[in-house]
């Protein structure tokens, strides 16, 4: 039976359809999709994540266990701030990426995607084990929910219901404060490719929260959002997905990734032999951006052939594009294939699509 948020009977309230996704029952739409999507793009969308696995690492050697344990390097995170990282196998492989926060000098959150909660927690006791180090790794995923506002209205809905840290709050940092009078932590980031906040407070005000979010935001076009428009919405912003873009047998250089590698750490990580390996050889295959002109959208395993028919590569994640106008997907592709402007095909069951090899992201939201 899937796991259900504090936050179900909120989302059952409001008419939500639901999905399984990573053992939980999420909300995946609450109308239309599509209208969900443009309203992130145009307003606000509020969502739920509390699917999301929170991980804490504290103690005096908490910088030099999480050094060791992933790409980046944790110790150098300013105080209130977040950077993008991902753990690795030793064979180069990407176990999870993550946002790691820095709440305070030996205190840590590490927030991971849903289906690989265990994996990380598991990775990160153990590489602490290893390191015979003074840190304690606790997962704290089921005392955490998780809301997001996103759009270009996320700073004046939220700051009419916090205090100065809303607006003052820099991208990629993390504050604790109060929202609608309830004690959260409050990070700018998100998963859309827009402005916004994610709101981690306690299971048993998120329902609260949600309520006053809502209310806060309903004359400024704030709309509940599911799983659905978050999907498109981090497609079009060519933000990888666990399971589709990334997974144990892709390294961070084929994902187009190697830049939040840290390889000038004082001491080794794991993953570091075979990611410097990685690194000097020429690439198998690179992470595209792809678009077409059809009414069909490539979808994740479709074949990616060449204008000779070979198959070159496959796709990992595909829909349409509501903001565009037009299909979408990204895909691996074997070298020599990679360049913008090369012309492909998707094989969609037999009908061969042509595509257009671009740049990624697809959309970057207008400059402020």
């Amino acid at each position: 039976m899937s796991r259900q948020t504090a936050l179900h009977s909120v989302h059952t309230e409001l008419g939500a359809s639901f999905t399984d996704f990573a053992g939980w029952s999420m909300p995946v739409r609450y109308t239309s999709e599509t209208a969900e999507h443009h309203a992130v793009r145009t307003t606000a969308g509020l969502f739920d994540l509390s699917h999301m696995g929170e991980i804490k690492v504290t103690g005096p050697d908490a910088g030099r266990v999480l050094d060791r344990a992933v790409v980046g390097t944790p110790s150098r995170i300013g105080l209130g701030r977040a950077r993008y990282s991902m753990i690795c196998n030793d064979a180069g492989g990407i176990l999870d990426d993550l946002v790691v926060y820095r709440l305070a000098d030996h205190d840590y959150l590490v927030v991971a995607n849903a289906s690989n909660v265990d994996v990380v927690a598991t990775a990160l006791s153990e590489r602490t084990t290893d390191e015979a180090a003074d840190a304690q790794v606790s997962d704290k995923s089921q005392h955490c929910a998780l809301l997001a506002v996103q759009g270009p209205a996320a700073v004046t809905i939220l700051a009419g219901l916090g205090d100065d840290h809303v607006t003052a709050l820099k991208y990629y940092s993390i504050a604790r404060t109060k929202v609608a009078g309830h004690d959260v932590l409050l990070a700018r980031t998100g998963y859309t490719g827009e402005d916004g906040y994610e709101v981690y407070c306690s299971p048993s005000v998120a329902p609260d929260l949600w309520r006053q979010i809502s209310a806060a935001g309903e004359r400024y076009g704030l709309v509940p959002a599911g799983l659905a428009c978050r999907d498109t919405l981090r497609l079009e912003a060519g933000m990888p997905l666990y399971g589709h873009e990334l997974d144990a047998d892709t390294n961070p250089f084929e994902a187009g990734l190697g830049r939040v590698i840290s390889f000038d750490k004082p001491n080794r990580f794991v993953g570091d032999t075979a990611l410097r390996r990685f690194r000097d050889l020429p690439r198998r295959r690179s992470l595209v951006g792809l678009a077409t002109s059809g009414r069909r959208a490539p979808r994740a395993g479709y074949d990616v052939v060449d204008r000779a028919g070979n198959t070159v590569g496959r796709v990992t994640s595909g829909a349409p594009s509501p903001t565009l106008g037009y299909p979408i997907a990204m895909a691996y592709v074997e070298a020599g294939h990679n360049t913008p402007g090369t012309e492909l095909a998707v094989d969609l069951r037999g009908t061969r699509e042509p595509a257009l090899v671009v740049d990624l992201p697809f959309y970057q939201r207008p400059s402020a």
